[in-house]
């Protein structure tokens, strides 16, 4: 069954037999709970939005699949990102929302990096960490993707593939119990209800405490879907997600004269009286689509999302010689509406001795997004401090006031052509091009004034395979990107959007059952346009569209089943990303919370016992360098980490599985983002969960 935003299968009934993607190379879905198929390969990236294969597609893809995510352990998007190459944390919220850097590069503080659900945009608004008990898989689509999705970060972007209706019946009960409190439990389930209509339903919700002081978090999540086929040709399918997150925002601890490690890591320098920030998600798709015949198909599907933040929060503002830290109270209230619809027609022919799979493609989206905040800024005479040696929570607690109060609309309009051509059994080309007419406006309810612009952006794509053989596969893409700068200047103008240019070369390797694949690739990126401070001295607090970047690097990842009894997944990536213009940091300077070398391996043996029962065993180690974790003189670096884990996993019986997850298995102190010295966030500690699934 074909997924949202991916196209019908059936498109590769033209493609000559040996062009065509094989049944083993189609991403394996049908898995109802914890997977244990042993595929860490996938044929296909529904983000490409074409029907060649990973292998042949000009462009380093990286898929975490089913199998992947539960090797690892992982709940949420964040226990992934170190075993992918490439990627580093950026400030998190205080834990509110998932940030993330490809290639260096990662978006503004507000939506983050381009990210899409089902190949809808889903970074615009508040979005909570992401649960993955409705998670099929994740892309990462190494690159700019602008010809495909418009505005977005060169450096990559994530697709979330979201788990589809199976037609044949499967029902899995987890539970989990572990350090600092853990309590989870996920249900999947799913099977036809008619002979044309079938459903999936995955519920989770999680408690835990933290090995962070008086800091507790809650997780629910409700994740229907419904697959109703109304004819052969013709069929809807529906995608929704509920998610409430609720946590104190929890900025971290301090560095003190650029130290860490001076207080304990598990220090909360908050107050625990503001009690929890709420985050809640909604999200609906709706897609139609029907196939005229084998070389014709068209796509209707319809998205609406709602997101919001709500509640107190106490957050370090300055740091004095005698370790008190004086903090801020502030009050949030951010709500966030986005409905968007896209139409695509597609089209497969041969033409001029070449296989074309030509997509048409029409994009609509409206948003609109409130932000209100109250603060109190600390004074002399009222300070709200604490001492981070010796903290006295419970003191009184002053009322913030009137701070922002801001209406931002945006809606789009887009029109992109993309052309996947197979020539021969040689070479591939993919061609992409998309224009579209963005419009923002943000209303400042305090001040009356609002701020918009309207640019036109055209955004090319183009990029060859060459495949001398069946295994090995040399691409090159270029492409660019844009992203609106929010704001604008002293006078009141709009910013020019940031405007990127990207370069990538590779090679990619594949053995010939297609479970084991590798891949090696080059790149130069460069942004300008970059918001910076304004360099006239009575501008103060303004910014100006001066700055420019660079990243520029080598990424080797490889995964899949090594032998029939070792599976691996691993990456290496040296990067260097760095400022080349701009009129207060110096040429040269290094982007915050990027590393110029990640490394990650996980290895998973599979054997059985003489019972026959089935068991995994296996660890992961990732390695990140220090990063710089703020500007100024001098520079403030998060020092390096080494992380381990251990994993394990025994089939009692056909329906029971028993498994064991340890994270960060020698208890390191590490740090995995920082926003200044004054905002830090520690990574976690040791922790140990067990856990029982249950199919039935």
């Amino acid at each position: 069954m074909a997924l949202l935003c991916l196209p019908l299968p059936t498109l590769a009934q033209d493609a000559p037999a040996a062009e065509r993607p094989t049944a083993d190379s189609l991403p394996a879905v049908e898995v109802v709970g914890r997977s244990d198929s042993g595929r860490y390969q996938s044929g296909l990236a529904a983000g490409s939005k074409s029907d060649l294969p990973l292998r042949e597609l000009p462009q380093s893809v990286r898929v975490m699949t089913r199998q992947a995510m539960d090797d690892l352990g992982a709940v949420k998007l964040d226990d992934l990102l170190d075993y992918v190459g490439g990627v580093s944390r950026q400030n998190s919220f205080g834990g509110l929302w998932d940030n993330l850097a490809i290639r260096g590069l990662a978006g503004n503080e507000n939506t983050g990096m381009a990210t899409l659900l089902n190949g809808f945009g889903s970074n615009r608004g508040f979005n909570a960490p992401r649960d993955l008990a409705a998670v099929e898989r994740i892309e990462f689509l190494k690159g700019p993707a602008a010809a495909l999705y418009g505005n977005s970060e060169p450096g990559g972007t994530l697709n979330v593939v979201s788990k589809s209706p199976l037609w044949n019946s499967g029902h899995s009960l987890e539970g989990y119990v572990g350090s600092d409190g853990l309590r989870r439990v996920a249900l999947d389930s799913t099977g036809p209800v008619s002979d044309r209509l079938a459903y999936r339903l995955n519920v989770a919700a999680e408690e835990r405490d933290s090995f962070r002081d008086v800091v507790t978090s809650s997780r629910r999540l409700v994740a229907p879907a419904f697959t109703w086929r109304l004819s052969p040709d013709t069929t809807v399918d529906y995608r929704g997600e509920w998610l409430r997150h609720a946590t104190p925002l929890d900025r971290g601890v301090v560095a003190v004269n650029n130290q860490l490690d001076v207080i304990p890591r598990e220090r909360f320098l908050g107050e625990p009286a503001d009690g929890d920030v709420v985050v809640t998600n909604s999200n609906h798709q709706l897609s139609l689509r029907h196939e005229w015949n084998e070389s014709w198909q068209a796509r209707v599907a319809l998205s609406r999302r709602d997101t919001g933040i709500k509640g107190f929060s106490t957050e370090a503002s300055a740091l004095l010689a005698d370790g008190t830290l004086r903090r801020q109270r502030r009050y949030r209230d951010y709500d966030s509406g986005d409905t968007a619809i896209q139409a695509e027609l597609q089209h497969v022919r041969q033409f001029g001795g070449a296989r074309h799979e030509l997509l048409l493609g029409v994009e609509h989206y409206q948003f609109r997004m409130e932000s209100l905040m109250l603060r109190v800024n600390p004074t002399a005479t009222a300070p709200y401090a604490i001492s981070i040696y010796n903290p006295v929570y419970g003191q009184a607690q002053p009322t913030p006031t009137a701070n922002t109060d801001t209406d931002e609309r945006q809606r789009n309009t887009a029109v992109y052509l993309q052309d996947a051509v197979s020539m021969g059994k040689y070479w591939r080309v993919l061609a992409g091009l998309r224009w579209e007419q963005p419009h923002q406006s943000l209303l400042n309810r305090r001040t009356g004034v609002t701020t918009s612009q309207q640019p036109s952006e055209l955004s090319p794509r183009v990029g060859v395979s060459w495949l001398p053989d069946a295994q090995w596969t040399v691409y090159a893409n270029a492409g660019r990107s844009f992203r609106p700068n929010p704001g604008s200047d002293f006078n009141g103008n709009a910013f020019a959007p940031e405007h990127s240019s990207a370069l990538e070369a590779g090679l990619k390797w594949q053995t010939a059952d297609q479970r084991l694949g590798a891949t090696a690739a080059i790149f130069d990126i460069r942004k300008r346009d970059v918001l910076t401070t304004d360099p006239d001295e009575t501008h103060s607090g303004y910014s100006v569209t001066a700055g420019e970047v660079r990243s520029r690097g080598i990424e080797l990842e490889a995964s899949g089943q090594l032998t029939p009894a070792w599976r691996i997944n691993s990456s290496l990536t040296w990067l260097d990303a760095e400022v080349t213009q701009d009129t207060t940091l110096a040429v040269g300077s290094r982007l915050l919370n990027v590393p110029r070398l990640n490394a990650s391996l996980l290895a998973v043996r599979e054997g059985a016992t003489s019972a026959g029962q089935r068991y995994g065993v296996g660890g992961g180690v990732s390695y990140t360098a220090h990063r710089l974790g703020q500007n100024g003189a001098p520079e403030f670096q998060l020092p390096s980490y080494a992380v381990a884990k251990l994993t394990a996993y025994w089939r009692a019986t056909s329906a029971l599985r028993l498994s064991l997850d340890v994270d960060n298995l020698f208890d390191r102190s590490y740090y995995t983002s920082s926003y200044s010295r004054l905002w830090v966030a520690p990574g976690n500690a040791r922790s140990v969960s067990v856990g029982a699934q249950y199919k039935f």
